[in-house]
This record gives C-alpha cells, sequence and structure tokens, in this order.
C-alpha cells in the first residue's frame, strides 16, 4: 500500500503535471524502489483505474478515477473546515454568513453563522433562495456566460423580489461579469428592500465552483462596509479553496 500511494505523490508532483505523466523507470527512481516493483504497483493501479497509461508515450499519468473520488470528498471536507470561517468572518463584521451550493436555479445554504445583533439577516440553513438575485447565486454563476445563464433561467423577464433586482439574463450576465472582474459579487436591496450581501465562490481542486461564502446584512449597518465585506468573503472563500 505504501509504493502504491508514493507512486500517486510521485504521480501528482510538479515534474508528472509539467511532463504529462511519468515513465516507470523516472517514477523508480522518485519513489525509490527497484523497477519491477513498480510496475506491478503500476499495473495494480490502472486496474483500479487511479492511474492511466498513455498509449503513445507509454507515460503514467493519474486517473478519472481519483479525480471523481478527490470530488465526492470535497463537500463533506468544506462543510468540516467552513464553520470556522464563518465564525471568523461573524467576529470581524458582526454579520450573518453563510455557505451555500448550487441547486439547479436556487441557492440552497447548508451553514449559517449568526451575529450578536438584535438587526440581522435571518438564518437560512436549509432554506433556498432565487440564484438571480443573491450574492451567493452570484458567486455560484461566476463562471457561466449569457447562453448557459439564458439555458438555466431562460430568456424572458423575472420576477422581480427587491427593487434593485436584475429584470433578465442579460442583466444579470453583466453584473456577473462585474464580480468577475472582482473576485466578489455584492448586490444591494436585490432579494429584498434594505438587504445588501456580498459573496465568493469556493473552487475545488480542478478549479470549478463547488459552493458561496456569503455575508449579508441591513443596508444601514453593512452597507458603508459592502467593499471590505466583499474582500473579506473572498479572503475567506480563497481559504476554503485552498
Amino acid at each position: 500500500m505504501k509504493r502504491g500511494v508514493e507512486i500517486l505523490l510521485a504521480l501528482g508532483s510538479d515534474e508528472a503535471i509539467a511532463q504529462d505523466g511519468l515513465g516507470v523507470v523516472r517514477i523508480a527512481q522518485l519513489v525509490g524502489q527497484e523497477k519491477s516493483q513498480v510496475s506491478r504497483a503500476l499495473a495494480a493501479l490502472a486496474e483500479s483505474g487511479l492511474i492511466d497509461r498513455d498509449p503513445d508515450t507509454r507515460a503514467y499519468r493519474l486517473g478519472w478515477r481519483l479525480f471523481a473520488l478527490a470530488a465526492r470528498s470535497g463537500l463533506p471536507r468544506l462543510t468540516a473546515v467552513a464553520p470556522g470561517v464563518l465564525v471568523g468572518l461573524v467576529a470581524e463584521f458582526d454579520e450573518t454568513t453563510h455557505l451555500s451550493v448550487l441547486r439547479g436555479d436556487q441557492v440552497l445554504t447548508v451553514l449559517s453563522e449568526g451575529p450578536s445583533s438584535t438587526i440581522r439577516a435571518s438564518g437560512w440553513s436549509g432554506r433556498t433562495v432565487p440564484v438571480c438575485c443573491t450574492s451567493s447565486g452570484r458567486a455560484l454563476l461566476l463562471d457561466h456566460d449569457l447562453p448557459e445563464l439564458e439555458a438555466l433561467l431562460g430568456d424572458g423577464r423575472f420576477p422581480k423580489l427587491g427593487p434593485k433586482a436584475p429584470r433578465d439574463a442579460k442583466a444579470l450576465h453583466r453584473r456577473i461579469r462585474t464580480a468577475r472582474k472582482q473576485g466578489y459579487a455584492l448586490v444591494d436591496e436585490e432579494f429584498e428592500p434594505g438587504l445588501v450581501a456580498a459573496a465568493a465562490p469556493v473552487r475545488d481542486f480542478s478549479g470549478r465552483i463547488i459552493a458561496a461564502v456569503n455575508m449579508s446584512g441591513p443596508k444601514f449597518r453593512l452597507g458603508p462596509r459592502l467593499t471590505a465585506a466583499g474582500e473579506a468573503v473572498r479572503a475567506a472563500a480563497d481559504q476554503l479553496s485552498q
């Protein structure tokens, strides 16, 4: 088992990635094992789908099954470490923070941490909100282009919730482009009057957006600090991505 782990680590090294795989001889050198022993271990790993062998170069590289396993482990790990990050944001801003994921055209909040303030945004753990008019939704859609938005949300008019909500996919796309440049999304009275929020995407090992960190609060209090909140949630999301 130890030999197999060492081989996987070697195939995940910068050298292996840069060269799009490694040959048996080089792998044996890196793990400090005999070529025959490494060849047998490589055969077993390839049979399980954890590594692949290029039919032309004969080089080995990490297999898709390993990436699939990593993706499945990502969200449980994320929900385990996120509470501490959310609590840190609450301590800094004294506003409500969330970890949310995309479910169709809705945003599902999976974790929520609240501040000590009497006047604060409601906790939303386990609840869903529309993706089109929330900061979390915008962060989760940060990589979407206009055709993808129209496929998800349609090309008609959106139901109007807050007074400043985008009215259609084109308007939403313009706001997403702004958020993409900043690395975080800010919304001002889009979901409901008097509510502002900031959110940033959390990415997995492949760069795919899997969640969003969000902070929301009343405009009279969080509004003047909204850009600072955007920077803070971006740093928190980057931390979780790491």
